[in-house]
């Protein structure tokens, strides 16, 4: 039976991911999940991409939102005793405009304390935002949704056969290591058991199934397929060590996994149908399928 294995939130964008054995489902996807955002003095958002550091702050909300908690998970940090810092959230603190991929919107400047912080760790002037309660973003794909600060759509999904067959394939090609999940930052991860089909209970056994999945179900809970997943640099960087290690997996993706349009995917966004609660080893079943767009 196809089950939720893993449930990944990621507080602030960019930084580590929090797993949780449930979660909420919101109209913009886990609770709390990329609510908040590092951005340059000039509101321009802060990333792996150019900031692979981002990967040491481990991020931690509070249930309510209304308390958030940056531990450095750099031992020099920790050492130092200056690694954790416990930020009281605001929603009515001045609003300044941010960039995220050249779309304008907007985020509540969370103080000059969490920006000192971040700017020190980063070594780079930035700010701490937050998504204000009327962000009223629209996002695109099969079945428009809205999100936080994310990327696109409000969740990604991957199987852990997609994973598998990847990893494989490095080795096969390449004699690569195997690459752990969160290389790839999913919030949901489905594994399954010994399908052929992929269109059964068992579906996710087969990889890169979730590409066809048009409408899944996870108890109450409802997803929309929007778009697959394009990979860019991120993937690159080590999630442990905060930096970038290698040429794997974008090698091995672009071989077999790039588009027409030229993207290199591996995994697929969805937005959030229908809310609802979720925990891990709950059913993941879908109820329409559709082609590839491979």
């Amino acid at each position: 039976m196809a089950h939720v294995t893993d449930l990944i939130g990621y507080p602030v964008k960019g930084c580590r991911g929090t797993s949780m054995s449930e979660a909420v489902l919101t109209p913009v996807g886990l609770a709390h999940d990329r609510g908040f955002m590092g951005v340059s003095e000039e509101g321009v958002h802060r990333t792996q991409r150019r900031h692979p550091r981002l990967a040491l702050v481990q991020p931690a909300v509070s249930h309510d939102g209304s308390r958030l908690t940056l531990d450095s998970a750099d031992s020099a940090d920790s050492a130092s005793g200056r690694g954790t810092l416990h930020v009281d959230v605001t929603t009515s603190a001045p609003r300044r405009d941010v960039d995220l991929f050249g779309a304008a919107f907007q985020g509540i400047d969370q103080g000059d304390e969490a920006a000192a912080w971040l700017s020190e760790f980063l070594g780079a002037a930035s700010r701490l935002v937050r998504v204000p309660p009327d962000h009223d973003r629209i996002t695109d794909g099969w079945t428009p949704g809205t999100s936080g600060y994310a990327d696109s759509s409000a969740v990604h999904l991957l199987t852990r056969s997609s994973l598998t067959s990847l990893n494989r394939r490095m080795a096969a090609e390449h004699g690569a290591p195997p690459l752990p999940m969160d290389r790839f930052r999913p919030n949901i991860v489905v594994g399954g058991g010994r399908g052929e089909h992929g269109d059964g209970a068992d579906w996710a056994a087969v990889p890169h199934a979730e590409d066809r999945a048009r409408r899944i179900r996870i108890g109450a809970a409802e997803l929309g397929y929007a778009k697959l997943a394009v990979r860019c640099a991120v993937t690159l960087v080590d999630q442990e060590a905060g930096a970038r290690q290698g040429r794997e997996p974008l090698r091995t993706l672009a071989r077999y996994r790039r588009t027409a349009s030229g993207g290199v995917v591996f995994g697929a966004k969805f937005s959030v149908v229908r809310p609802g609660k979720l925990s891990v080893g709950d059913e993941v079943a879908v109820q329409e399928w559709g082609e590839a767009e491979m």
